[in-house]
């Protein structure tokens, strides 16, 4: 579906500080350019072999020039690669009855879920985050579980969700208000749950006419039909300004001087349209109804935990905000307001104004404190976990 919508062809559609260690893992981008520097010491039938994979959309980058990449937005996605089986195995496990295990069998069919590398054994990820998962034996059946260390560490979660909740509603209720019929399926809200923040646990009313779970806005707030870009515009105008260009080309047509050229230039800059406006009313293939898109993602982009989200998120709510085959190119055109980051099949998009030079966020919400410090106990072992109580305890 991400493939059909956002085709990235050539053509048409085509270690920094980090609070959080990550394993060290070369990205996907810098190990296909070390494989293609090997391509003039292979054998011809192995040169074309590996010509093949390098070009696949699995490992082909989705910025191809190297110049325009950043490699400390690229960490970020790294890092999130590196950590995906520790944020998916302990939500699965969470979502289990306590005491939270699965036999070990079952747990290595279930590497979607899991988050571990098809093929893999389970075992060898749990194996790397002996603080938080461990492998017992229950009636001579091996079984992964959840130690009871990182027990409490859910329970903390769960108390900063719990504080969270106001802030939580109110970014759902702005995500109902810039879909088209003010209403979402649930089953998509559960997909991207992790990117808004939201507890796995919420439930809403199974819809009677269809059978579905849906989740329907009740009031319409004008308070919160205000773009995170339109409070930025009122503070400094002309950096809002300066972030979206959507100009018309005139160089040689029309010879304008520097003057007329900015005059110009701001009328056809964002922001023009209200991502929280009524988008069908929008003629198709317009300015006007590319600005309305680019800010809707914009928009879409703010309300997540860490400023940023992989095209599988963005592609859930494609009905839901107008986005049509052609959002890639729009999003390319952008390169002030986000970056590009990943390869052709899954990449993401982030948001450039939230992160630092480092590509540290500039405001932390309080689970991505959390998640951070979940990443520093995943990369410890026993001994050091065991070191550092010690240290605090100042004996």
């Amino acid at each position: 579906m991400a493939r059909r919508l956002f085709c990235a062809t050539r053509a048409l559609l085509l270690p920094a500080p980090a609070p959080a260690p990550a394993p060290t893992s070369a990205s996907s981008v810098a190990a296909a350019e070390a494989a293609a520097s090997l391509l003039p010491l292979l054998p011809c039938k192995r040169r074309k072999k590996l010509l093949r994979k390098l070009n696949s959309p699995r490992v082909a980058p989705i910025e191809p020039e190297a110049a325009r990449r950043v490699p400390a937005l690229d960490a970020v996605l790294d890092r999130y690669t590196a950590f995906r089986f520790l944020h998916r195995a302990r939500s699965f496990l969470a979502s289990l009855p306590p005491p939270h295990r699965i036999p070990l069998s079952e747990a290595g069919k279930l590497y979607r879920e899991l988050g571990f590398p098809r093929g893999r054994k389970v075992s060898r990820s749990a194996t790397r985050h002996p603080l938080l998962f461990h492998l017992p034996v229950v009636d001579s059946v091996p079984h992964l579980a959840l130690t009871p260390f990182m027990c409490s560490l859910l329970e903390e979660e769960r108390r900063i969700h719990d504080d969270l909740l106001p802030s939580r509603m109110r970014a759902v209720r702005k995500l109902l208000m810039l879909t088209a019929h003010r209403r979402v399926p649930l089953a998509k809200l559960h997909h991207c749950r992790a990117v808004l923040g939201l507890p796995d646990d919420f439930r809403v009313v199974v819809d009677p006419r269809d059978g579905r779970h849906i989740l329907e806005l009740a009031r319409w707030d004008p308070a919160l039909a205000v773009s995170a870009l339109e409070r930025d515009f009122v503070v400094d105008e002309r950096r809002v300004r300066r972030t979206f260009r959507f100009a018309v080309p005139h160089r040689w047509l029309m010879p304008l001087d520097a003057e007329d050229a900015d005059r110009l230039d701001t009328a056809t800059t964002f922001p023009l349209v209200s991502p929280y406006t009524n988008g069908a009313l929008l003629k198709p293939r317009t300015p006007e109804a590319e600005k309305y898109r680019v800010g809707v993602v914009r928009e879409f982009l703010s309300l997540t935990l860490e400023k940023r989200a992989t095209i599988h998120h963005i592609v859930e709510f494609k009905e839901e905000f107008g986005l049509t085959r052609h959002m890639y190119e729009s999003l390319q055109k952008q390169n002030r307001a986000f970056y590009l980051a990943g390869t052709e099949m899954n990449w993401a998009l982030f948001l450039r104004a939230a992160y630092d030079e480092n590509g540290v966020l500039k405001e932390k919400d309080p689970l991505v404190l959390f998640n951070e410090k979940l990443q520093r106990y995943a990369c410890m072992s026993k001994m050091d976990s065991r070191e550092n109580m010690i240290d605090a305890a100042g004996l």
